[in-house]
């Protein structure tokens, strides 16, 4: 994934980190990422969960196209 990444590449990335948010935002930035990567991971969860069909590859959705209202052409 970070093939071209490496460690020097990193504290320089951490050190910019830090002077830009500063030290004592970074353990609520921290939380807050965490917090809303586990809500995001329940909400897929529960979607699975309600529809387990959802998402099945090679499952076609069939539609309608329905032409708008002579009213709306005219506006």
């Amino acid at each position: 994934m970070f093939a071209g990444l490496q460690g020097w590449h990193l504290v320089i990335i951490i050190v910019l980190a830090l002077l830009l948010f500063g030290a004592p935002k970074l353990p609520g930035l921290a939380r807050s990422i965490g917090q809303s990567l586990r809500i995001f991971k329940s909400e897929v969860r529960q979607m699975k969960d309600e529809d387990p069909k959802a998402g099945a590859p090679g499952e076609t959705v069939e539609g309608k196209v329905v032409e708008p209202d002579q009213r709306d052409r005219n506006a």
